[in-house]
């Protein structure tokens, strides 16, 4: 894509070609066609110019003509507006036609609330007290790093290897061949000489380690700025980039102080863990719970023998014949990657199970065989099924949710691309609430489960970067 460049015109070379700077400035410089120019153009006129930045230097496309001066003010002309008529205008509405009215009629014949007839007051069906409110955690903060240090890189750099260098900073080496290929195939198509791509790329190798520690020194220092509300995730992504990214006694101070951040932050993490599946146990809450539980701040971290028992009785008790199905199809959902899940003995199964939670129990039924028993589903079909489902529980009404096709990702820095297996223990207090019921609930009162990964198959693999 093209930018806008100031140049100034420095010599006239007998081929017809013209030598030219930046304007003020000794670079970036180069050669533009003479037939670009217009006519009268002489050595030291500044000129607005069309350029291409390519790897290989600066193109220039095109001269701008100069911006005309303009003699009179900016004027804005308004149109469809009379002076003599009103802006505003104002229409009162007929009395007599509002609920306030009625409500006055109705108190002149004492018709009141106290004067209707007894039980038309509260017809229709009762309504099944909702699970009581559990307070939200504060979402944790992404990061977000800043350019200074890669900035400082870039201005250090001499200006026709800066588009090598930003290159390799969106997308590693990798990008820049990328780059050189597309730019040799339109050179083919012109007519024009290629690129030498093996030194380019020898360039960008040689750039790549500086280029990562700008870049990792940016995502540290914006990770220790907000340490304390950041999310697990990014903040474990630094930690385990400073394997590669940190250089130097800035970098390795940096480096310390975060781990020993990370640390301090997955203890609390993991004692809120441990306090938010109570707090949800004690207002009835046993879907969310169940979700809490299958992904722990630290990898691998069981649940306290206690709270896994007070789970266990909370879910079978509360999955009764009554229940709403969705409620159900919700509960087997994160039953199916809760560690609880070959403890719990429901009360007892719908009579008529809906199509919706059969297929639910279908898709997750290799990892709840006890639920599969009790519904009396074929296990050769609930193999099948569970050979099409994605990996942790879905969105959606009864957890069911078509699966999103996976693309493959495009190159990333080293830094990013390294990620541990414990980031998939996704932080607890990022869970959405979903509210469960009672014996009676309604359907309006039933909500999906959240999507989630068990800490065992959530882990993804780093993409190697060169």
């Amino acid at each position: 894509m093209s930018r806008r460049l100031d140049i100034e015109l420095t010599s006239e070379r007998p081929d017809g070609t013209w030598t030219w700077r930046a304007a003020g400035a000794r670079q970036p410089k180069g050669e533009l066609d003479g037939g670009l120019l217009p006519s009268g153009a002489k050595v030291g006129d500044v000129l607005r110019a069309d350029a291409d930045f390519l790897i290989d230097g600066i193109e220039i496309l095109s001269i701008l003509p100069p911006k005309a001066e303009r003699r009179e003010p900016e004027r804005l002309e308004i149109l469809g507006t009379r002076r003599d008529e009103p802006l505003v205008t104002t229409q009162l509405a007929p009395k007599g036609r509002g609920r306030g009215d009625r409500r006055g009629r109705r108190r002149e014949r004492g018709e009141g609330r106290e004067g209707r007839e007894p039980g038309r007051a509260r017809e229709g069906r009762p309504r099944t007290p909702r699970p009581d409110p559990v307070p939200e955690r504060p979402k944790p903060k992404r990061l977000r790093p800043g350019r200074a240090n890669r900035a400082a890189v870039l201005e250090e750099l001499p200006p026709e290897q800066r588009p090598i260098a930003e290159q390799v900073l969106r997308g590693g080496v990798p990008a820049v061949r990328e780059a050189i290929e597309e730019q040799n195939r339109k050179a083919r198509e012109e007519n024009r000489p290629e690129m030498p791509a093996e030194q380019v790329v020898a360039m960008a190798e040689q750039m790549l380690p500086r280029l990562r520690a700008a870049e990792w020194l940016d995502r540290a220092q914006a990770a220790l700025a907000d340490l304390d509300r950041l999310d697990l995730r990014d903040l474990r992504s630094v930690v385990v980039a400073a394997d590669t990214g940190a250089r130097g006694q800035e970098a390795l101070a940096l480096k310390e102080q975060l781990q020993e951040g990370l640390a301090r932050r997955v203890e609390e993490e993991q004692q809120n863990w441990i306090d938010d599946i109570r707090a949800n146990l004690d207002a009835g809450r046993f879907v969310r719970a169940l979700r809490l539980s299958s992904r722990p701040p630290k990898a691998g971290a069981p649940l306290p023998p206690d709270l896994a028992a007070r789970l266990v009785t909370a879910v079978s008790e509360g999955l009764t014949p009554r229940v709403n199905q969705e409620l159900w199809a919700a509960a087997v959902d994160a039953l199916a990657y809760s560690p609880v899940r070959n403890q719990v003995v429901p009360a007892g199964r719908p009579e008529q199970p809906s199509e919706e939670l059969l297929e639910t129990v279908k898709r997750v039924g290799d990892r709840l065989p006890a639920i599969v028993e009790m519904f009396g589903l074929d296990p050769e079909e609930v193999a099948k099924a569970a050979k099409r489902r994605p990996r942790g529980p879905r969105r959606g009404r009864g957890g069911a949710k078509a699966a999103k096709p996976t693309t493959k990702s495009e190159p990333k820095p080293a830094e990013e691309a390294a990620k541990p297996a414990e980031e998939a223990a996704k932080p607890a207090d990022e869970a959405p609430e979903v509210p469960e019921a009672t014996d009676a609930a309604t359907p309006a009162e039933a909500q999906s489960p959240a999507e989630a990964q068990s800490p065992a198959e959530a882990a993804d693999s780093p993409v190697q970067v060169e």
